[in-house]
């Protein structure tokens, strides 16, 4: 529920001006106003709830990276610190960028929608020249000099908000399914394919559940989706078995007892015993044994094993609480929304965000193969934790539009009340 802003409190007719306070002219109290009501402006309860949810992960999982990255950061000659203060200055820029996103307006995002499509992809290009690194088999970083970043992570947030400005102009027009189709799907699997040409399939998977995502919340009949949908599985399926690494993986999660300990089963078996050993209360923060070289990944994609690990059953449900009130808050967002953009860009971020959330800690619990994405918000990796955070604050300039909306709309009746 948004409060109605505070009304200035005229002053009496014949009353003085207190000693302490200047004397100034209306047109100054005006301006005064005016530029402290845009700069403290008071937000909407889900803006906040967005916003302190948001802040509250990063901060567990700057805390969780400084403890799982210890040992391997020392390792690597970086010192106990080095992997967390590398994360945490990407948290420094981007809570900020989150903030100053959250300032733009609706218009902004539709007037540049395409041209944020079309640099991210041209960026997705460089993975394929000679500032292109490939780790484990996929081919989906370049090389910034003392950094390198994952573009189909900025991909990712470009392809929301593009589908919500080209959906949201065709809304009234989906019924019919060519305006379903075009542009849509043609653009999402350029978008997809350049990622799979890198053999990030874990990333093509997400960014393809984030398409459909979209495109639901742009309420397009379900029929519709149902071919995508089996075309989609039928994809999965041939690159999966064109790769005898995938086609391993996915045979060492079906084998009952997971047999190959020293091969592909160290990693997930490594993850399911770090939280064994939480329990309920957990080893205690700092405390964690599986880090100490024996989980791979243990600050990326398996952090949560290692929260689990440390912080037990009861931190295990802190994140799975908080990732729930960032879901309400993206709901919240969705049902106010009165322009069909919003819904459908906030819908394709949740669906993105939590979505790949719930593929992570399913990975950990061994409830799905590894896959190699990253817990959102939460995982050590720079372009993941700037982008998620982008994200975020797109949905945060939404909730703000809506509450200056309502705010104006407040003061509309208000007025005519007063007349």
């Amino acid at each position: 529920m948004v409060e109605p802003a505070l009304r200035p409190r005229s002053s009496r007719s014949g009353e003085e001006a207190p000693v302490d306070s200047p004397v100034s002219t209306p047109q100054d109290k005006t301006t005064a106003r005016v530029s402290v009501g845009k700069l403290f402006s008071p937000q909407s309860s889900t803006y906040y709830l967005l916003l302190g949810t948001t802040i509250f992960l990063v901060l567990i999982g700057l805390v969780m990276v400084l403890s799982a990255s210890s040992v391997d950061s020392w390792l690597d000659d970086k010192g106990f610190f080095g992997g967390f203060w590398k994360q945490a200055t990407f948290a420094v820029i981007g809570i900020p960028l989150m903030l100053i996103i959250s300032r733009f307006s609706l218009e902004f995002w539709k007037k540049w929608a395409w041209v944020l499509l079309g640099i991210t992809l041209m960026l997705q290009l460089l993975v394929f020249t000679p500032l292109g690194i490939e780790d484990g088999g996929n081919r989906n970083w370049i090389s910034l000099g003392v950094f390198t970043a994952q573009p189909s992570e900025a991909v990712k947030l470009a392809l929301c908000i593009w589908l919500g400005v080209v959906l949201g102009r065709k809304y009234n027009m989906l019924d019919n399914w060519r305006h379903v189709v075009i542009p849509v799907v043609p653009v999402s699997i350029v978008a997809l394919g350049l990622v799979q040409l890198g053999h990030d399939l874990g990333t093509v998977m997400i960014m393809a559940v984030l398409v459909f995502g979209g495109l639901f919340f742009a309420n397009v009949k379900l029929r519709y989706l149902a071919v995508p949908i089996l075309l989609a599985g039928v994809a999965v399926i041939f690159f999966v078995m064109t790769s005898q690494n995938r086609t391993d993986r996915i045979g060492s999660f079906l084998e009952e007892g997971c047999a190959d300990y020293n091969g592909l089963c160290w990693q997930p078996l490594h993850g399911t015993w770090a939280l064994a050993n939480g329990g309920v209360f957990g080893l205690g923060l700092g405390n964690s044994r599986e880090k100490f070289s024996w989980l791979p990944a243990a600050s990326n994609d398996y952090i949560f094993a290692i929260i689990g690990e440390e912080l037990g059953l009861i931190g295990a449900i802190v994140v799975l609480a908080l990732f729930t009130l960032l879901t309400i808050g993206f709901i919240r967002v969705i049902r106010s929304a009165t322009d069909p953009m919003v819904r459908i860009t906030t819908g394709a971020i949740l669906v993105w965000i939590v979505g790949q959330a719930l593929v992570n800690i399913a990975v950990v619990l061994r409830l799905l193969p590894v896959l190699g994405v990253p817990l959102p918000l939460l995982s050590q990796g720079g372009t993941a934790l700037i982008t998620s955070l982008a994200a975020i604050g797109v949905v945060l300039s939404f909730a703000r539009g809506q509450s200056q909306n309502n705010m104006r709309e407040a003061s509309v009746v208000s007025a005519q009340k007063s007349e």
